[in-house]
């Protein structure tokens, strides 16, 4: 049965950049589970533990206030899980900048905060399909099994073109064609597969402490350090975890911070007087845009699975 719209109205105890924060749970810009309407509200697809919610977000900041809608048998769960989506439990109160370069970001975004959805499969479908492949060929699979095994959010979501996750029932049963279909390959469909016959296990992962958490989540075939931490930033807000083995974040992190270039152990030794906070300086340096210079060639997506053209 569906129900809503049911309302909210939360005033966040500092300026809460909300768009910003929520966005973090948003995975490229065309994500059918994720948009932002004309008037700058935040609309999101949940599979929450009471079902499926549509959620509408709407930041008020002359007002110092959060309005939110929510639709759905899920509804009066995405309203009671706002807060932590944009960053109330994030305790920030240890942070010490340290360096300059950190410091100024810090300075130039004193309120950002680290969001927490509470639901893992959610976080860790994306993250494994994200696994060594480019963002681009990551989102358009990712979107290719949304808009093929997701439903329509609830309410007003088929209006605007709003969808669910396929929910796990529906990925252990997703045929191994269809997986390439998505230019998902077996490895990562494997991962994907055998983390949905486990599911409710891992969505009880977000009430055990993050050391804990990652330890358990590591323990899946296909699940490692950098899908762990990728997890674990979003769905249960850990502010020590830092995606160690992508493409660019030491890199980025080592020139912004020294000039030079890190691999995983520099960036892992530089960081390690910031835990356990080491994640929110990424992310701070992101925020500010301060990243290596672009002048090699990019990543091309791979042109050798099924349905992928040649050149485009």
């Amino acid at each position: 049965m569906t129900t809503g719209p049911l309302q909210r109205t939360w005033r966040p105890d500092w300026p809460c950049p909300g768009g910003s924060i929520l966005r973090q749970q948003r995975r490229g810009p065309l994500d059918p589970t994720y948009r932002i309407d004309p008037a700058g509200r935040h609309w999101r697809g949940i599979g929450t533990p009471d079902g499926p919610a549509t959620l509408c977000v709407e930041v008020r900041p002359a007002a110092a206030e959060v309005y939110a809608e929510a639709w759905g048998p899920g509804a009066a769960w995405a309203l009671g899980a706002v807060p932590a989506m944009l960053g109330a439990d994030d305790d920030v109160s240890g942070f010490d900048p340290r360096h300059p370069v950190v410091a100024e970001a810090w300075r130039r975004h004193p309120h950002w905060r680290l969001g927490r959805s509470g639901r893992v499969m959610e976080a860790l479908l994306p993250s494994v399909i994200e696994q060594k492949v480019t963002g681009q060929e990551a989102f358009a699979g990712f979107r290719a099994l949304v808009q093929r095994f997701g439903e329509p959010a609830p309410g007003p979501g088929p209006d605007l073109g709003l969808r669910l996750q396929p929910t796990a029932e529906v990925l252990r049963g997703i045929p191994s064609w269809e997986w390439l279909r998505a230019h998902v390959d077996g490895a990562r469909s494997r991962t994907i597969v055998q983390a949905a016959r486990v599911a409710e296990s891992l969505e009880r992962l977000s009430a055990l402490p993050v050391e804990e958490a990652d330890v358990r989540m590591r323990s899946l075939p296909g699940v490692g350090v950098w899908t762990s931490a990728e997890v674990r930033q979003r769905a249960l807000g850990d502010a020590d975890a830092v995606s160690f083995g992508d493409y660019h974040v030491a890199r980025d992190v080592g020139h912004a911070l020294t000039g030079v270039e890190f691999d995983d152990a520099e960036m892992a030794e530089f960081l390690e007087p910031w835990r356990p906070h080491r994640g929110r300086v990424p992310a701070l340096l992101a925020a500010v845009r301060l990243r290596r210079p672009r002048h090699g060639a990019r990543m091309a997506p791979r042109t050798h699975l099924p349905g992928r053209t040649p050149g485009r």
